[in-house]
């Protein structure tokens, strides 16, 4: 574990604090139970997240639960990359907490709000945030999810697919075209709680790093109309402020991860003999290591710049997107290289590189391919050129 950045001044003596007690706390967790199921494994992470008081700095409001009147964007950071490096598990349980309710957080009602927002931080109920479909992923506002008003209820009929938390959510933020206008500015968004009738659990995917994660079909589910989230056809903007919130955790998540893989390679190439000495001897492995080593701390400075941005009120949508790329492209290559240093060891099942290996590879996709993020970062380029 390097403690080093913590003395950045990117952060708060609150930050140095509060990473330090999470690191210790994330160490004196016990190992994972074996017969324990996947399901009951992320449920008992959210409670005791819940119970250590962790989960606060996901919510919004401390009349509400949180830990600050808004999200502090670093302190879910720090959070993240040290659950991370400690527990990938931990880390999305953590994460999705704070994704599943963020739109509670920004557009929710006070009774939705006081309704919410206290079981999430205290990690009595957990929260799921229902985007994608099979056909809307990447081009999000292309979902055909649909709700109609009818009286004082809307009834919502189609899928989503790829939903974490799904399956073991207590509810769901679901977004569905309610046809104010074309694209993304006819959706709409709703709570929907995990036994309201017409909402069912159709499909349980595995991936190759296990997490809860399921299709939803909802056939003529019906929510009372205080249930929407938010002002009507508002639905998309509000997902895409919720991703923008969590973006940049995403790359915190991923840099906790590389460092985790460059501990695990340090001690195998220190300790490995190999032609009358160890790895680390050749000067091959001490260029990878540099290589390594620089990697993670220019995305760790990318993160939390951006972090440190939206900390200050400012907009970082394209310093999101460059952290959110560099970090989870950057430890693939990290943990890429840690595995090829632990030889044939590191490509046995449950071997901690092996599992890095899969743990990293979802995050070059969700919360934004890296193909987007390049998207994203080229077009913000080019407006700020025009408008100079």
């Amino acid at each position: 574990m390097s403690e080093e950045h913590w003395g950045w001044p990117f952060f708060e003596d609150e930050h140095r604090k509060m990473a330090a007690t999470l690191h210790a706390w994330a160490a004196d967790q016990p190992a994972e139970e074996s017969g324990i199921t996947l399901d009951d494994r992320c449920r008992q992470l959210v409670r005791s997240l819940g119970d250590a008081g962790w989960l606060r700095h996901t919510v919004a409001g401390t009349e509400f639960g949180g830990s600050h009147d808004r999200i502090d964007t670093r302190t879910v950071c720090l959070a993240r990359e040290i659950l991370a490096e400690h527990d990938a598990l931990a880390d999305f349980a953590f994460a999705m907490q704070g994704l599943g309710s963020g739109a509670i957080s920004l557009a929710g009602t006070e009774e939705q709000k006081r309704h919410y927002l206290p079981q999430v931080a205290a990690g009595t109920a957990i929260a799921a945030f229902a985007l994608s479909e099979i056909d809307a992923g990447s081009d999000a506002a292309a979902l055909s999810c649909a709700a109609r008003a009818d009286g004082d209820e809307f009834v919502i009929d189609g899928e989503k697919t790829w939903i974490s938390n799904g399956g073991i959510a207590d509810f769901y933020v679901v977004f569905a075209r309610t046809g104010e206008d074309k694209g993304a500015r006819g959706i709409s968004a709703f709570l929907v709680d995990a036994d309201n009738p017409g909402l069912h659990i159709a499909e349980r995917i595995d991936v190759i790093a296990p997490h809860p994660l399921a299709r939803l079909h909802f056939d003529g589910c019906r929510v009372p109309a205080t249930k929407r989230l938010g002002a009507a056809g508002a639905g998309f903007g509000l997902a895409m402020r919720t991703l923008d919130i969590f973006r940049t955790s995403v790359a915190a998540a991923a840099v906790g991860f590389a460092r985790h893989a460059m501990a695990e390679a340090l001690a195998r190439v220190t300790s490995r003999q190999m032609f009358g000495g160890v790895l680390a001897d050749f000067q091959l492995t001490r260029a990878e290591l540099a290589q390594m080593a620089t990697t993670i701390d220019a995305t760790a400075l990318l993160t939390y710049r951006a972090a440190w941005q939206r900390d200050q009120g400012r907009s970082v949508t394209r310093e999101a997107a460059m952290a959110k790329m560099a970090a989870t492209e950057g430890a693939q290559r990290v943990i890429d290289a840690a595995v090829q240093m632990w030889g044939a060891l590191g490509v046995v099942r449950d071997r901690p590189v092996e599992r890095l290996y899969r743990d990293i590879r979802a995050l070059r996709i969700y919360e934004g391919a890296t193909e987007v993020q390049q998207l994203i970062i080229g077009r913000e380029l080019l407006r700020d050129t025009a408008n100079t």
